[in-house]
Parts: C-alpha cells; structure tokens; sequence
C-alpha cells in the first residue's frame, strides 16, 4: 500500500521550499554603502587649471569634504564606496581623492586625483597605554563607595541646604 502525499500539500512544500530559497539568496546580496564625496570623473575634467575658480569649483563638486588645515588654498574632496555581504567585513569598491590646489587669487592652480591604488594599508599596533594605580576588580569598584558619603556633611549640612 502506497501513500501518496495530496497535491495541495505537495504544493505547499514546494512553495515554502522556494520562499526560503529566495530569503537565503537576499540575505547573501551585498548591501553598498556610499561615504563621502565620490567625485564624477566627468565632472572633475570639466574644470581646468588656470581657468576655473574657487566658484566654479565649488559649482561643479560641492563643498569639499576637508579644507587644508595649513593651507586653505587646498581642498580635498574624499569619498568611498563599499559593500558589505552578511557579516563578513565590508570591502572597499572604489575610493576617489581629489585635492585642488588654489593660486591666492582664487584661481585653480593644480588638480590631482588619487585612486585605491595610491592608498597604503596600514597595520594597527595592538597595545595599551599603561595607566598609573591599581587595577579595581568588579566588586571592588561596586563597594568601593559604600559608606564614603553620608546625608549630611560635617557641619550638619546635607545635600540641597
């Protein structure tokens, strides 16, 4: 004697093995992130040493993302993109630097672009500043104050008086 599963509960099955196929795939799409001003390459071309000016500038990209610190006849316009699968770490895509040099009359004296391949990777140092005193252990900082304050202080003066 064979059984034989009905066709609404065959369809069921199939229906529920399809949505949850679906769930999986979407959960694996990356999710991209843009920071920063992510100049157009087109745009940055339209402006032209000698020519454009600060307005222009300013037109043509936006507000930079930095002003030089020392200089600020300097601008950096700084932007990425990433993109981030589930829970692993978000890997950079593509990453624009655009510094525009100013002459003191506003004029633009110089564009450079960098890209990721001008970028360092720089390895972070996996150590603590010692600090001065002792070490408190959970209880210790818990009990530490209990019995340090009272309501009132020495001249009978409590907290509010």
């Amino acid at each position: 004697m064979t059984r034989s599963i009905p066709s609404a509960l065959r369809t069921v099955a199939l229906l529920g093995a399809v949505l949850s196929t679906g769930l999986v795939a979407a959960g694996c799409s990356p999710v991209v992130a843009t920071r920063g001003n992510l100049t157009d390459p087109e745009l940055v071309a339209e402006l032209q040493p000698g020519q454009s000016r600060r307005d222009d500038v300013a037109a043509v990209l936006g507000t930079p993302t930095s002003v030089g610190t020392f200089d600020p006849n300097v601008w950096y316009y700084i932007g990425q993109k990433t993109e981030k699968t589930a829970f692993f770490q978000p890997e950079v895509v593509d990453r624009r630097v655009v510094i525009v040099r100013f002459d003191e009359a506003g004029t633009v004296r110089e564009i450079r672009k960098l890209d990721q391949s001008n970028g360092q990777d720089i390895e972070m140092v996996d150590r603590s500043t010692p600090t001065a005193g002792r070490e408190m252990g959970f209880l210790e900082q818990m009990m530490g104050n209990v019995g340090r304050f009272s309501a009132k202080d020495a001249k009978g003066k409590g907290p509010g008086s």
